[in-house]
């Protein structure tokens, strides 16, 4: 539960939600509790999943790592230099699970800015991606239709 902190007093601190909702804990109780101070957290980091199909080739796959830590890099100002981008695993027979693996330069205090920050690494992803012709495809499915007979259709239905 993410918390900021309003009002500390003798007895008792003030925390507020998200949703501006105050909530007051007894300073006993929070002694007994781990809390995270994210104004003096380091630099976060961040993660970045996505899958390809095994099938494709692996000059493809070296431009998209080429091409994202381009992006990263040019934007100094939000991220650090060098992000990795990594081959996770196997999923299934069809598919190769990678990861972004980056460093935001900044830390949790201002969470909207990370997402904000993020929603555009993906934008700029599903971009490359379309620009290499990459894309996911469903294997075709077999489908039976058969007839049913109407002694089994509920009444309500008209035939």
């Amino acid at each position: 539960l993410q918390m900021v902190v309003e009002e500390m007093n003798i007895l008792t601190t003030v925390f507020l939600k998200g949703d501006n909702q105050k909530i007051i804990f007894p300073n006993v109780t929070l002694a007994t509790r781990p809390i995270s101070n994210f104004y003096r957290s380091p630099d976060m980091g961040d993660a970045v999943e996505f899958a390809v199909h095994v099938a494709t080739p692996a000059e493809k796959i070296s431009v998209i790592k080429q091409r994202i830590t381009s992006y990263v890099e040019n934007k100094s100002d939000h991220w650090y230099n060098s992000p990795s981008v990594v081959v996770m695993d196997l999923i299934g027979l069809n598919a190769v699970k990678l990861s972004v693996w980056l460093r935001h330069k900044m830390n949790f205090q201002d969470i909207g800015e990370k997402w904000k920050r993020r929603a555009l690494l993906i934008e700029e992803m599903i971009k490359i991606f379309k620009e290499l012709d990459i894309d996911y495809r469903l294997y075709p499915l077999d489908v039976n239709v058969r007839e049913i007979v109407s002694a089994r259709v509920p009444p309500q239905w008209t035939s």
